[in-house]
């Protein structure tokens, strides 16, 4: 199971490397990106079909992967919770504070009625609470001065007019540091698609879904996404129900940092079931 098919690019090795006798099952809520990696495996298929594994494809989140999947029949789990390039770089989907673009973030925004967008919590939420958000999904130490800034612009509609106005208030403190804005996008990516608990709740039924001898892949970007998954595996070999492979995470290399920047903060973390 690809839990975040994204582009498709994880699921088309595995589904290389499984051949025509496994299977493959893979999530993704974005609906644009998920039609982008269905295409892609399905022309995958159609071009070698003796060698395309069975495909079962669901465009929801990955928290619903425990009712749509029988419990102990997976081989493998694999999670990469990294935004991809096509989200940051579509200023329309407004997670990228590059870009002038709607203060969206939604991951799925097919439904206008279903969760509160960006621009809802930025314009709604008390200057207390959301200096509370900035620093405790952002960790953004300049939280306050941020949050009365941002109450102060008030109302702000789009991404470039946030990052204007939270690089006025908390500007680099060295050069080459990442842009200002970047914590309080992140927060606020966070709270709009519920990440964390997303994530908590694959962690809560990876052991259910994996067959004994299958393994957990997870790959994550920073540490509010990396502690869950280092206290759930380290919590799951302490109670015999997992096998940690990676004693410390697996990290990009020169090269890989190279042809990918984005790699660099990323990290690796591998288990099996017992």
């Amino acid at each position: 199971m690809d839990a975040t098919l994204g582009l498709g690019g994880h699921a088309s090795a595995i589904a290389k490397a499984i051949g025509a006798s496994g299977e493959l099952l893979g999530f993704d809520r974005d609906p644009v990106a998920f039609a982008m990696a269905q295409s892609k495996l399905q022309q995958l298929g159609a071009d070698a079909p003796q060698n395309a594994p069975k495909l079962q494809l669901f465009n929801a989140a990955f928290s619903e992967a425990a009712r749509a999947i029988e419990p102990h029949s997976l081989d493998g789990l694999l999670a990469d919770f990294g935004v991809s390039s096509m989200q940051l770089n579509e200023a329309a989907r407004g997670f990228s504070f590059q870009a002038e673009g709607p203060l969206d973030m939604r991951m799925d925004q097919r439904d206008a009625s279903s969760g509160e967008t960006a621009e809802q919590v930025v314009n709604q939420m008390g200057e207390k609470d959301l200096a509370n958000l900035i620093y405790e999904f952002g960790e953004e130490r300049r939280s306050r001065r941020i949050a009365r800034a941002i109450v102060r612009a008030r109302p702000i509609t789009t991404t470039a007019q946030l990052a204007r106005v939270v690089s006025a208030e908390a500007p680099p403190m060295k050069f080459g540091q990442i842009h200002p804005a970047t914590r309080t996008f992140q927060a606020l990516r966070i709270r709009v698609n519920r990440e964390l608990e997303e994530i908590q709740a694959l962690l809560d039924a990876a052991p259910k879904l994996l067959k004994p001898g299958g393994r957990l892949v997870v790959i994550s970007f920073h540490s509010l996404e990396d502690r869950p998954v280092k206290d759930a595996l380290r919590e799951g070999a302490r109670q015999g129900v997992w096998q940690v492979l990676t004693r410390k995470p697996v990290t990009a290399g020169e090269r890989e940092i190279e042809a990918n920047p984005r790699s660099r903060s990323a990290k690796l973390r591998a288990a099996e079931r017992l």
